[in-house]
């Protein structure tokens, strides 16, 4: 590789990789359904998720979290039933900022031994390692077993007779108990009992959280004083705040190379500018990937909170997921990225992930080789991070009632379960395609060619984008609402990328202008002979200024044809 390397994120949802139950019972136990483990991802696993053409691996649910399981002989207290989400426990839930979720473990003793091992296995395997930091909420029952030497607990020393303190690490509804519209028996003998109450995870400053909050959580105090105006105390530094980065050196030493933030728009803007310095300090090269929802504090997040990523959620991943079912122009895609006004090459493309629901979901587009234009786009649009989840590639429908989590779309986050199209893939470890059928290893072999061009073209990689849609409106041959054209170029190497949102072929034509000419430095004009880097086929097209290149396309499908200048 030249340079820069386009950022591929697998992500991976642990505890259900490697899951070989095929009978998994809903709601059902860890002794019933059984669990993944991080000794599955063996060598073999991630030679065969580094040959997808994934550059990061982002191992999802690793930091100990709430669960029914009883641990109790390890150590590990019990979390009552009520304020846990499912048989598993949410992952974001965090019950030890400090510990590694024993469900994974083979050896529960040596969990954090047998990850500092999946690490060190992953970068063998020529793959870095992304987990989750979950800064805005914890666990109900929070206690550290596994916090190292001379660290006080969240909470230890809070003064809970005040609703607010900006030395406390939670907010409090004082001399009140928790009610809420939640069962607090949920099966036990006794009640879960909280006094005072602590304010609910999704900024809810009462005791009477509901089914449809994040009951099972407890929002952080990071000096903000919501009840009152929302006034800020960051003078002196909360003691929050110093928790939290001791935490992210804690991971970041263990050798990972990079943090996904849940939420992380929940937590004041100016925490991150104060803590990502100072992690990078010591480990310069790790990156910090927000989750964030409001486009009006993107630049806040990447300037002032110094982050290097943000999700493309409410822009490009709705627009993509829209236009792939039809409800929307392709039109719409300039919108989206003209928006993000020159920090496009900071935003992370997805079209799934643990949040969203399975392209191949009876939700979406009930089969996965329907987003396949949307997936040329997301992946080859700009030089910024893509992310698969894992499944996605073999058209995973997410179409289980696991249990807590119904039949919704989504692959569970709450349930002990296996994942079908994940499970026949591994076949035991052997990965050998045996148990995938026809269209199953098609959709694979279009994800493995399409991830791996991101870093084997270096126009893809890292050249510069020209969109084609101004010049091509109200054309004859090109459907502007069904079919979305853009360059790619770098050095003497040009990308045209086409793709079909309709589900008939199309005989399609695309104008180039010669704006795009005299903007890309082209200054031969006529026959190529292209190479379609799906399919490695040739053809040969005419590049002329303002003169239709005419493609042939067929349904739900593109091209990414490449000329040699």
């Amino acid at each position: 590789m030249d340079t820069q390397e386009k950022i591929i994120i697998y992500q991976v949802f642990t505890r259900l990789f490697g899951n070989n139950n095929l009978r998994c019972k809903p709601n059902g136990s860890l002794e019933e359904n059984g669990c993944g483990k991080m000794a599955d991802f063996t060598t073999k696993a991630l030679g065969e998720i580094k040959a997808l053409g994934a550059t990061h691996i982002w191992y999802t649910g690793v930091i100990e979290h709430a669960t029914q399981t009883n641990y109790t002989r390890y150590g590990i207290k019990p979390d009552h039933p009520a304020v846990v989400k499912g048989k598993a426990g949410s992952p974001y839930a965090i019950k030890d900022y400090y510990d590694v979720d024993p469900d994974l473990a083979t050896s529960i003793p040596d969990r954090m031994k047998e990850f500092e091992n999946l690490v060190k296995r992953s970068h063998k395997a020529g793959l870095k390692v992304i987990i989750d930091f979950v800064p805005n909420h914890v666990a109900r029952q929070y206690g550290s077993d596994a916090k190292p030497e001379g660290v006080t607990d969240l909470g230890e020393k809070d003064d809970v007779t005040r609703a607010f303190s900006p030395n406390n690490n939670f907010y409090y509804i004082p001399d009140t108990k928790l009610e809420g519209s939640i069962d607090l028996h949920r099966g036990a003998a006794e009640p879960y009992i909280e006094f005072p109450a602590k304010a609910t995870g999704n900024d809810r400053f009462d005791a009477w959280p509901n089914s449809n909050d994040w009951y099972e959580t407890v929002k952080l105090n990071y000096g903000i004083d919501y009840m009152n105006g929302h006034s800020r105390h960051f003078d002196p530094i909360p003691d929050t705040w110093v928790k939290m980065r001791d935490i992210l050196l804690f991971w970041s030493a263990k050798g990972i190379d990079g943090f996904r933030c849940d939420m992380a728009e929940m937590v004041p803007v100016e925490f991150w500018g104060w803590v990502i310095p100072q992690i990078k300090a010591e480990h310069p090269e790790l990156i910090f990937i927000a989750e964030v929802y409001n486009p009006g504090e993107y630049r806040n997040y990447l300037f002032n909170g110094k982050f290097d990523y943000l999700y493309d959620k409410v822009g490009l991943y709705d627009t993509l997921r829209a236009i792939t079912c039809g409800w929307e122009s392709a039109t719409a895609i300039p919108q989206r990225w003209q928006s993000l006004g020159g920090i496009e090459k900071r935003m992370l493309n997805f079209l799934e992930n643990h949040d969203e629901q399975r392209i191949a979901s009876d939700y979406f587009a009930g089969n996965g080789s329907k987003a396949i234009p949307a997936m040329i786009v997301s992946a080859c649009m700009n030089t910024n991070p893509v992310m698969i989840y894992f499944g996605q590639e073999l058209g995973e429908h997410g179409m289980d009632t696991e249990g807590f989590s119904g039949r919704d779309g989504r692959t569970t986050i709450f349930d002990y379960w296996s994942v079908d199209s994940i499970r026949r893939w591994r076949n035991g470890g052997k990965f050998d395609n045996k148990f995938l059928n026809e269209d199953e290893k098609q959709l694979k072999q279009f994800y493995t060619r399409l991830l791996n061009i991101c870093n084997s073209e270096k126009a893809i990689r890292e050249g510069v984008f020209f969109d084609l849609t101004y010049a091509n409106l109200a054309g004859w041959v090109f459907n502007e609402h069904k079919q979305y054209a853009f360059l790619r170029k770098q050095e003497n190497e040009l990308i045209l990328i086409m793709v079909n949102f309709d589900s008939i072929p199309a005989r399609s034509a695309v104008n180039i202008p010669q704006h795009a000419f005299d903007y890309l430095g082209i200054h031969r004009y006529g026959e190529y002979e292209a190479t379609e880097l799906l399919t490695e086929n040739t053809e040969k097209l005419t590049l002329m200024p303002d003169k239709t290149t005419p493609v042939l396309l067929d349904g739900m499908s593109g091209k990414i044809l490449k000329f040699k200048l």
